[in-house]
């Protein structure tokens, strides 16, 4: 049964009710972090001072003389909560890493591993952001990896905000998050997709219907209102998701506009007036050909944190 209790810790309840938490209570340990929600965790301060360059510098300053015997070592209340302060330590304990499967567990921790300048729970952090749970969410993902000048994590997370119609209300709280450079260049990603399908659709091999045109097998005069009204949906199409992936199937299968397209025929002589087959196989190459990811970051964007003494 003891082996049983050490497995599982208190619950977040008992927690939050203050007390020594149950992983960081050693006698050993020569300093206390106190969590805003009282939680007491005593911890080794080699370990702070070895893993945090806010706590080695706070013990570079003159410290209470180390010949005092039996005087309980003083507590350092923090900002942090306890769940934070916990998966802080974790990491630099060499204890297992908690679940990080959420941007409500690790953007708290990422805070204050930079509040503390500790770049390792930052590198774990980092690999860890690269798995699906949370590539699940990738314009929080684009926020975080921008903030912290994480450039290949930043451009992939572009890649998959491409799926998003940015203008949605859920996603402001996040857009309001991001620095003026980083929100610029996602939405230019997205609206350069769209402009640029919008600029082929009017090349040839497509019609222009910007003028009077003829039937290429009888030469009448034709209305191409019909293509006119489907370039419209599909640049709508793409306005609300960029990836432009829905847009060939079923966009091209199923919308009105494309079956009314697709069965215009020229009142004179009866012909089909676009091939089907051919339109949909451009447009496809034409959203295969859009760019994908924002450019590399410049400059402004914050550089990753780094150990003291290291160079980029």
């Amino acid at each position: 049964m003891q082996a049983e209790q050490e497995d599982h810790p208190k619950s977040d309840q008992e927690l939050t009710n203050g007390g020594p938490h149950p992983l960081f209570s050693s006698e050993d340990g020569d300093v206390v972090l106190g969590s805003k929600d009282r939680v007491l965790f005593r911890v080794h301060s080699y370990t702070l001072k070895t893993t945090s360059g806010w706590f080695r510098a706070m013990y570079s300053l003159p410290q209470r003389s180390a010949t005092v015997t039996d005087v309980p070592p003083e507590t350092i209340f923090v900002d942090e909560d306890s769940a934070t302060l916990e998966g802080l330590l974790r990491m630099v304990c060499g204890l297992p890493v908690p679940k990080l499967d959420s941007y409500d567990v690790i953007e708290p921790i990422l805070h204050a591993a930079e509040k503390y300048d500790m770049p390792g729970p930052m590198s774990i952090v980092r690999a860890l952001v690269m798995t699906p749970p949370l590539l699940a969410e990738p314009l929080r993902l684009y926020a975080i990896a921008c903030r912290y000048g994480w450039q290949d994590e930043a451009m992939l997370a572009s890649r998959y905000t491409l799926t998003l119609n940015l203008h949605a209300p859920e996603y402001r709280s996040t857009l309001q998050k991001l620095g003026t450079d980083a929100l610029l260049n996602l939405f230019q990603l997205h609206r350069a997709r769209r402009e640029a399908l919008r600029k082929r659709l009017d090349d040839p091999p497509f019609v222009n219907d910007n003028g009077d045109t003829s039937c290429s097998n009888c030469g009448s005069l034709v209305d191409y209102h019909t293509w006119r009204e489907l370039k419209y949906v599909i640049i709508m199409e793409m306005d609300a998701r960029p990836l432009g992936d829905t847009i060939v199937n079923p966009g091209l299968l199923e919308w009105p506009a494309a079956r009314a397209c697709w069965s215009a025929k020229c009142i004179n002589c009866d012909r089909v007036l676009y091939d089907k087959t051919l339109t949909m196989r451009v447009i496809r190459e034409c959203i295969e050909q859009l760019p994908t990811a924002i450019d590399p970051l410049p400059p402004p964007y914050p550089p990753p944190i780094l150990p003291r003494g290291a160079s980029i």
